[in-house]
């Protein structure tokens, strides 16, 4: 069967040879309680994180490098995958999280559908999705956490040879914003969160993302991530370098000039290797 799950649509019979994600099947390279994610999202035991082999973006400054070029990871089944969620489910995780999970959500759902996780269940996607797949996967995810990465075709093609990628994201945020948000005790329970990564010279991009999502006919919560980190994959001179704390201030009083509510931000201290995790499965 040819894929077309993810928008690159590369037709690979995944059966036999990977496709433009680097991976034929399921591939993951760890699972955890995972404490670094936003308030609502780790909480209070940790978000249940499962981190997949494989990406169909693969951005020149992918702190996961290891896992998007899909050199880290263990091939699961469905089956196997289903006994992840449950043992992090019996390891006391506030909700299952799927990271990066765009370009095997038809095995994912086919885990989900085996065992269905008494916690809720978070898509943690690169944005970069289409509609159609997500509708399929939808009747089982309660929380979407998506990136919303670029709005310049100029900037996305130079940093994931995806001119094409706000025409997908902005789309799939679109969809995903139509499950309604609902927090119990400072615990995220449904509806989306978006991400963006504050860039090193990227402001001015990211105050257009913010006027996209202040536009959508419901209010999202949005996290500001200062975690930029240079990893030494790119040649690109504007990437040798973190954000500056002008460029994060400028963006960060842009999103409360929005009105974003609620809105998540980093220190400085987020950026750095330290809290990339060990791929020890």
């Amino acid at each position: 069967m040819e894929c077309t799950l993810c928008p690159v649509a590369c037709g690979a019979d995944r059966s036999v040879r990977a496709g433009a994600c680097g991976v034929k099947g399921l591939t993951v390279a760890k699972y955890y309680l995972h404490p670094f994610e936003e308030p609502p999202i780790s909480f209070r035991n940790g978000s249940g994180t499962v981190f997949f082999g494989g990406c169909s973006l693969r951005c020149v400054f992918c702190q996961n490098y290891e896992l998007s070029r899909a050199k880290r990871g263990k091939e699961v089944t469905p089956k196997e995958l289903a006994d992840i969620f449950l043992r992090l489910e019996e390891m006391g995780a506030d909700n299952i999280n799927l990271v990066t999970p765009d370009h095997v959500s038809d095995l994912i759902a086919e885990a989900l559908a085996i065992r269905r996780p008494a916690v809720p269940v978070v898509y943690n996607s690169g944005g970069y999705c289409k509609t159609d797949a997500l509708g399929r996967i939808a009747p089982y995810i309660d929380i979407w956490l998506p990136d919303c990465k670029f709005y310049s075709p100029d900037l996305s093609e130079r940093y994931t040879g995806r001119r094409d990628y706000f025409a997908y994201a902005s789309r799939a945020i679109e969809f995903m914003a139509r499950t309604p948000v609902r927090f119990e005790g400072g615990k995220m329970l449904s509806g989306i969160l978006v991400r963006h990564l504050v860039m090193p010279g990227g402001t001015s991009d990211s105050l257009k993302i913010l006027d996209f999502l202040a536009s959508l006919p419901v209010r999202v919560p949005l996290s500001l991530m200062r975690q930029y980190t240079p990893m030494g994959m790119s040649d690109l001179p504007e990437l040798a370098r973190p954000i500056t704390a002008r460029e994060y201030r400028r963006v960060r009083d842009y999103a409360l000039a929005l009105g974003f509510d609620p809105l998540y931000t980093q220190e400085k201290e987020s950026a750095g290797k330290a809290f990339i995790p060990a791929w020890d499965l």
